[in-house]
């Protein structure tokens, strides 16, 4: 699973940005790789089983996300195994409306996002002697209750939640959710200066077993190390969140399905087939990731350790003649 050379990657980029389309049969089978972790691991996951189990030759294009679509409706790339499509609804709609993408079914889960707060604080941990402080927190209206212990070190007698960086979205919307939910006077929304600033303060009061609010979503290497709550909020309301712009309701998951290229699915049914059974959970993509950062793993020696570790997982995937010549391979692999 080697990137291709620097000749054939510009001649792959050329394509992305001149509407040339370089055809399916003169290169390997092609993934997208987008800038965040979890793609890049399921990615090298599917790599290995096409290599291993179908003799097939793959390689990744690295991309943005819209790019990373118009380099798959055009055939340049055949698929990608994180597609967030309500993230790029209009151009999803699009490219499925025209015929020249489809979905191969979702990944894992909805991925939830929300604010968050360390489980000792409702629980307790005995093994690390924390006792628990806020057992009734529960959901955003108990967040009065317990303010004191979010103390926002720059306005003592408001808590403070740690938003995500200036500039997201919903970073916006969780300023809009403070005002929604009526905790002016209690909370403060604190933008990190970057998701990695966000995810060190979470992690530094969770080493130190302090209290802390945040927002984060999943799957992350954080919910993976971290024994982490969501507050429950009211469910989704369509109405409270389009129209009335207050977004005081929980914040909708995000779609994150398989994305292909129509003629490489048509071209390809026993691989297409494989990608549709391609399904994992939250916590295993939580887990991977956290194995990532706890070693500093890339994405291919992470997408090893899944496969050694999640054999009942993937091998319901594959016809038992494949997932024999896979398992055969990965005997014979070090991590």
């Amino acid at each position: 699973m080697k990137m291709r050379t620097v000749f054939a990657l510009f001649l792959s980029v050329l394509c992305l940005f001149t509407g040339l389309s370089l055809a399916a049969d003169a290169r390997p089978i092609t993934m997208v790789d987008f800038s965040w972790d979890s793609v890049q691991v399921h990615n090298r996951v599917a790599a290995y089983v096409l290599e291993k189990g179908f003799g097939k030759e793959t390689d990744f294009i690295f991309a943005e996300s819209l790019p990373g679509f118009m380099g798959m409706e055009r055939g340049d790339a055949d698929f990608s195994m994180e597609g967030w499509i309500d993230n790029l609804l209009e151009v999803w709609e699009r490219v499925t409306g025209n015929g020249k993408m489809v979905s191969l079914g979702a990944n894992f889960p909805d991925a939830p996002q929300g604010w968050y707060v360390p489980t000792y604080m409702i629980k307790g941990d005995e093994k690390r002697g924390i006792k628990p402080v806020a057992p009734d927190l529960k959901s955003v209206a108990d967040l009065p209750k317990y303010k004191e212990l979010f103390r926002d070190p720059e306005d003592p007698k408001k808590g403070r939640l740690l938003n995500g960086p200036a500039g997201w979205q919903v970073t916006s919307i969780n300023e809009m959710k403070v005002k929604g939910y009526g905790l002016e006077n209690d909370i403060n929304a604190f933008s990190a200066g970057s998701e990695t600033a966000l995810a060190a303060s979470i992690k530094r009061a969770y080493e130190r077993g302090e209290p802390v609010l945040a927002y984060y979503w999943e799957p992350t290497w954080v919910m993976g190390l971290y024994d982490m709550t969501m507050l429950e909020e009211p469910p989704y309301d369509q109405k409270l969140w389009n129209e009335e712009n207050l977004y005081a309701c929980a914040t909708p998951p995000v779609r994150v399905l398989v994305v292909a290229n129509t003629k490489f699915v048509e071209a390809n049914p026993e691989i297409a087939e494989f990608l549709r059974k391609y399904n994992t959970t939250l916590d295993q993509n939580n887990k991977v990731l956290a194995f990532m950062d706890e070693t500093h793993a890339d994405a291919e020696k992470a997408a090893l350790w899944f496969l050694k570790n999640y054999g009942d997982v993937w091998k319901p995937w594959l016809a038992s003649d494949v997932a024999e010549k896979v398992e055969a391979a990965l005997a014979k692999e070090e991590i």
